[in-house]
């Protein structure tokens, strides 16, 4: 059985692209292939490494990446995980189902934090709230 082709689009492909793709690497590796890639490349951002790390996920070897960095694919899926991702992703042909599963902006979100752990705790949450996302993932899969 091959495996399905999953994209994770973000503005920067930093954060909540990265974390998506490295729990459906964690979770789903048996039905997914995953990728992911961003609008602009920003490098991978270290508290989403940190926070996947301190829920056994390391993504820390996985690379921030344009669009037009990706292998020349054909996606079955492709996930925007933010509202600026989604307005400018590209129009992909044939049979990819395009999906929008907006998650807030963790670094974003973090410039307003009082403390360092209240930062992480924003991280935190997002990626439990991407996990939560990719362990529904089969769900796509039916529809």
């Amino acid at each position: 059985m091959s495996k399905e082709k999953i994209l994770y689009l973000c503005t920067g492909n930093s954060c909540r692209s990265q974390m998506a793709e490295g729990w459906t690497r964690e979770l789903k590796s048996e039905q997914f292939e995953a990728y992911s890639a961003g609008i602009e490349k920003h490098g991978l951002n270290d508290n989403a490494v940190r926070v996947m790390k301190e829920a056994g996920v390391d993504i820390s070897q996985q690379e921030s990446q344009t669009i037009d960095e990706l292998p020349d694919l054909n996606f079955d899926y492709v996930v925007t995980v933010c509202d600026s991702a989604r307005e400018a992703c590209p129009v992909y042909p044939g049979g990819t189902k395009q999906i929008h599963a907006g998650f807030d902006d963790p670094p974003r979100l973090a410039k307003q934090a009082d403390s360092k752990k209240e930062a992480l705790d924003i991280y935190r949450r997002v990626r439990d709230e991407i996990r939560q996302f990719v362990k529904n993932l089969s769900d796509l899969s039916a529809n």
